[in-house]
């Protein structure tokens, strides 16, 4: 569809879709303050046309809407889709025929294709002189945030051999010497880190290409997860319907078509500190040891524009990307995990923190002896998907069963919670899974990588009434302040100060305190979850408040707390209400805030236009 990424600009343009910023504006801090108020009112893509200390314009938010997402890849996506459910299973070939008739020929059209002069090596320039934007106040520096980084493994000169990932580059901060050295955020089981172990064992240099820009399509391929056999070339071949371009300056593979292209060398020993960075649960990552590459070259096409996003707490442009996946693969769901009809990896709480997920109970839908139906097979579908892929970065899975509710959306937020507190029994369906590892991004664990896991699975008729009026009787203990309901059912309530040890000292005391009524009694009464947090009326405010604040401050074996707890071999439950302690704890990451300086000043030069 587009052979570049300034085609794709003038489209969205002549369609009412583009917003040309040709006022001289500042790659540290401003770009970023400009683009998260047009993305919070689902605003334009932005072509900045005139970066203070670059020749070259930028552009972000191009993916900032489902609407302009769908619109971007209008033409292909159905073909794309139909070629990555044959790729999971070619038995659909036999099964529907008609339906999967042109996907073979969609993939083989779509193989890349080399090319002897390719747009990308029109010039040369330096790190210096790309528009070095950075995002947050406490960023390290200047990053590459929408990067696909292409390396190869040792001997290989195949394109098709390549993995293509997104993982964030910093070009400048820290100790690196610009326009020479720039760090790379990546984890040895990911698939650039493959490539890193097998290089440690050969005697070629690991050389890596950065990608940036290029058709729409090119950077959602380095973040999506495809079936085996599938290549990202291909694939961003099919979705910008045109196949990928690809060249070599001497043992580097280039992408013909981006719009930048850095080559360089990650060195095999040694690490450099690389962040902190505002990143996607809504924190900073912070400064750690990571790969780092010597820069080769950095070429660009004729008319590039440096293509960019802005991350931090979701949703966010990059929260279009989880949407985009979704369209293509929801039909392959009960394939890769049997028994579940849908899985919500809730983008407000920065994805991975916590799924919604809808299972089937298919062996036992009743009982016999007239006894409560229990969660027995979701449990099983549960410990699958945390058990597989990016799914197994989640700290709390919330399962529940189709049958109960056959209307049930785990989409619906609200819905889902209410169906699930209405329904669950503390003392039986809350499954640990401790000493674990978590999203690194994560600071809530115990060590970094290092956390837990809940399974919280419901099956079964409807228990209680949920209320958001506090019982008669109902006190707080002394420290405890500022109760508001969130909705009906979950209560948010002020606790003290997080003093790191203390704090556990502080909910053992709100959780065996005399509360002026029962823990099965305050269950009963509608309370089913009760909420410890610093700020209970910023969780009251928006239920998407209380998605992110809850889950992504809170590490299940170490937060989540029972009013009535006890053990009973070696499974740990409760009577009355389940208490979360989301407060903010010494070692988390610090929020991402904006610069108040930055605030107003793109306020002055820019509010009405924005």
């Amino acid at each position: 569809m587009y052979s570049s990424l300034r085609q794709a600009a003038r489209d969205l343009e002549k369609n009412g879709q583009l917003l040309r910023i040709s006022e001289e504006v500042d790659p540290n801090l401003e770009m970023a303050e400009i683009h998260r108020r047009i993305f919070a009112k689902g605003g334009p893509a932005i072509l900045f046309e005139n970066v203070k200390g670059s020749p070259f314009q930028a552009l972000s938010n191009l993916y900032g809407t489902k609407e302009r997402t769908d619109f971007l890849f209008r033409k292909t996506l159905p073909k794309v889709k139909k070629v990555v459910e044959l790729k999971a299973d070619p038995a659909n070939l036999a099964k529907s025929p008609f339906r999967y008739a042109g996907a073979p020929f969609t993939a083989l059209s779509a193989l890349p294709r080399k090319h002897m002069n390719p747009a990308v090596k029109y010039g040369q320039t330096t790190i210096d002189q790309l528009p070095l934007v950075k995002s947050w106040p406490m960023d390290g520096g200047a990053f590459v945030t929408l990067p696909q980084v292409m390396t190869l493994p040792p001997g290989s000169k195949k394109a098709m051999d390549s993995n293509i990932g997104m993982y964030r580059i910093q070009l400048t901060g820290n100790d690196y010497i610009t326009n020479k050295e720039a760090g790379l955020h990546y984890q040895l089981h990911r698939g650039i880190g493959v490539h890193h172990k097998e290089y440690l064992q050969s005697d070629e240099p690991f050389r890596v290409s950065i990608f940036v820009g290029g058709p729409p399509s090119h950077a959602f391929s380095a973040i999506m997860p495809l079936p085996e056999g599938l290549s990202e070339m291909t694939f961003a071949g099919m979705l910008a319907g045109r196949r990928f371009g690809y060249a070599w300056d001497r043992d580097w593979l280039l992408s013909a078509d981006a719009d930048f292209v850095i080559t360089g060398t990650i060195r095999k020993q040694g690490m450099m500190p690389e962040g902190p960075f505002g990143d996607h649960l809504g924190y900073y990552s912070l400064e750690h040891p990571f790969p780092v590459m010597d820069v080769e070259t950095v070429w660009h096409r004729k008319d590039p524009i440096w293509h960019f996003t802005v991350v931090g707490r979701p949703p966010a442009e990059d929260s279009q990307f989880g949407y985009l996946i979704h369209q293509i693969v929801k039909d392959l769901t009960p394939g890769e995990f049997p028994g579940i009809r849908q899985i919500n990896a809730v983008d407000e709480a920065g994805v991975h923190p916590l799924l919604l997920a809808i299972g089937s109970e298919r062996y036992m839908p009743f009982r016999e002896d007239g006894q409560m139906r229990v969660p027995e097979e979701i449990i099983t579908q549960a410990n699958r998907i945390i058990g597989s892929g990016q799914t197994s970065l989640a700290k709390y899975c919330i399962i529940a069963a189709a049958g109960d509710d056959p209307k049930l959306d785990a989409d619906d937020q609200p819905d889902f919670f209410r169906h699930v507190l209405e329904r669950y029994d503390p003392a039986r369906d809350l499954h640990f899974q401790t000493r674990t590892t978590i999203d690194t991004l994560d600071y809530s664990g115990s060590d970094w990588n290092g956390g837990s896991k809940l399974i919280w699975a419901v099956r079964g008729e409807k228990r209680r009434e949920l209320s958001s009026v506090l019982p008669v009787g109902f006190v707080l203990p002394s420290g405890f302040s500022d109760p508001h309901f969130v909705a009906p059912g979950i209560l948010a309530v002020r606790g003290p100060r997080n003093e790191g040890e203390t704090s556990y000292a502080d909910i053992d005391r709100f959780t065996t305190a005399e509360l002026g009524i029962e823990p099965v009694a305050l269950l009963e009464a509608g309370i089913a979850l009760i909420v410890v947090c610093d700020d209970s009326q910023f969780l009251a405010e928006d239920f998407s408040n209380f998605v992110w604040a809850t889950f992504t401050r809170s590490n299940p074996s170490h937060d989540v707390h029972g009013i009535g707890a006890f053990t009973e071999h070696k499974h740990w439950g409760c009577t009355g209400p389940l208490v979360i302690d989301a407060r903010v704890k010494p070692w988390h990451a610090p929020g991402l805030v904006e610069d108040e300086a930055i605030t107003s000043r793109v306020e002055e030069r820019f509010g009405g236009k924005l």
